[in-house]
């Protein structure tokens, strides 16, 4: 059954600035939930990231969406020229900082389990929870979605459990970055693991992008996702 969902637009300071998140979460929840931080592609915090949000909030997490940009204006958009900029001018320290703000506001509001806390990120919000599963021991599981691998000796940092998925015909990843991070997780006895789609390409479980949205492998990737989550933050 899909719980009631409630939601909020959050504040909080980082840094003297103030970052704003979509915060969704479930309307009737007895005590404390697991929360997982969505982080969002280089279109920004739009509503193709809020409905997710809303959608782990149905299944029974809080889930608070980041607004990567909001130092920048938390500024959205549909044009790739644009978003590709904005996305350089991003700094990952900006991020990591925010990101650690974030973590530290939710473990203080009452209706969230300090305890249990993942991450999830889809392109550039991928490649930014990699490197969050390697700087902030708050987090018990990263769930990736083609994000950009880091080299091979920095998945030696790695706090938790990592599960990454990978369309096989990405123009944007390689195979040989998703082969270094499964290469990675057994070198240095990490948990984890890389799912493969192999008819799925960059971007396949956005379903407002018809181009490329496979709607079969983006109903299993949620899936995995959940059950994920389910095994490491209850």
């Amino acid at each position: 059954m899909l719980a009631t969902v409630t939601s909020e637009t959050i504040q909080f300071s980082s840094d003297g600035f103030t970052i704003k998140a979509f915060l969704a979460r479930p309307a009737e929840a007895s005590g404390r939930s697991p929360a997982v931080i969505i982080l969002h592609e280089w279109w920004g915090l739009n509503d193709h990231i809020k409905e997710i949000a809303r959608r782990f909030a149905q299944a029974g997490f809080a889930a608070a969406a980041l607004d990567l940009y909001s130092r920048l204006g938390s500024k959205v958009t549909k044009d790739a020229t644009e978003a590709a900029q904005l996305m350089n001018a991003l700094s990952s320290q900006w991020a990591l900082r925010d990101f650690n703000a974030a973590t530290n506001h939710l473990k203080a509001l009452p209706f969230i389990e300090p305890l249990e806390l993942g991450v999830v990120g889809f392109c550039m919000g991928g490649t930014l929870a990699l490197t969050m599963a390697t700087h902030n021991s708050d987090l018990k599981a990263a769930a990736v979605f083609y994000g950009q691998v880091p080299p091979i000796e920095t998945l030696d940092s790695l706090l938790c459990p990592v599960l990454y998925h990978y369309g096989a015909k990405d123009g944007w990843v390689t195979k040989q970055e998703v082969d270094r991070l499964a290469q990675g997780l057994a070198q240095y006895g990490k948990p984890g693991e890389v799912v493969t789609y192999p008819n799925a390409d960059h971007a396949f479980f956005n379903d407002t992008r018809p181009e490329v949205y496979r709607k079969e492998d983006a109903e299993r990737a949620w899936h995995r996702t959940l059950e994920f989550f389910e095994k490491h933050l209850r």
